[in-house]
């Protein structure tokens, strides 16, 4: 395989944490399980689950800045390795792409951060104070980012085969266009262990990125 691309997932891959969404609940300190559950199953949609997490933030505090949703990403720290095989994928000429269906906040900082080329995500609208209004249309969706992946290959006229994404969800998995490769890291849950396993898929349990590199380049370490 000779690797053109590498569409990364953020939360969970890109950086150690659960959820860029999970994050602002622990800073309200609400919950959103079974809402999360209902989403996987897939009996709501994503702007429903996403106006459902607001509604709960803003029982807690009714005027919320775009500042304070910042602070909930304060202690958020890059995985182990992941600014070493950013730079040394682009260092071979690789397209790298975050594709991620977390809070355009964090996942844009984390993008200019690592310098990628480029990024997806999704967010909030904001009135003209930046107080938080409600969720943006949907970008990228949880259950279809293979639309992106698909963007992608047709932009910039890649062959499917050498495109490889990474993720750590059940749901990431539909980053699996065609014939292109994948790789499971991390698995944030049972859910998505059983569902890299299904596929046949690598899976990388460790946090340490750059365990994906023997998978991309056989024989290769980084």
């Amino acid at each position: 395989m000779s690797v053109e691309a590498v569409v990364f997932d953020c939360d969970g891959v890109l950086i150690d944490n659960i959820s860029s969404w999970w994050a602002i609940h622990e800073h309200f300190g609400t919950r959103n399980e079974q809402m999360l559950e209902r989403f996987l199953n897939q009996e709501i949609t994503e702007e429903e689950f996403v106006n459902h997490d607001i509604k709960e933030w803003k029982k807690v505090q009714p005027i919320i800045h775009k500042d304070d949703i910042m602070r909930c990403y304060s202690g958020v720290k890059l995985m182990q390795g992941a600014r070493e095989v950013v730079e040394e994928l682009q260092a071979r000429g690789i397209f790298v792409a975050i594709v991620s269906s977390g809070v355009d906040l964090l996942i844009g900082t984390i993008a200019n951060m690592l310098k990628v080329d480029d990024w997806a995500a999704n967010g909030f609208e904001w009135d003209e104070n930046n107080h938080l209004l409600k969720g943006l249309p949907t970008r990228v969706y949880s259950h279809n980012k293979g639309l992106m992946v698909e963007k992608l290959i047709r932009i910039k006229k890649l062959n499917p085969q050498n495109v490889v994404s990474i993720g750590d969800s059940s749901t990431d998995l539909s980053m699996k266009v065609g014939e292109s490769g994948f790789i499971g890291f991390n698995p944030a849950r049972e859910r998505a262990t059983h569902a890299f396993k299904n596929a046949g898929v690598p899976i990388i349990e460790n946090k340490d990125l750059r365990e994906i590199w023997p998978i991309l380049f056989p024989n290769e370490t980084i």
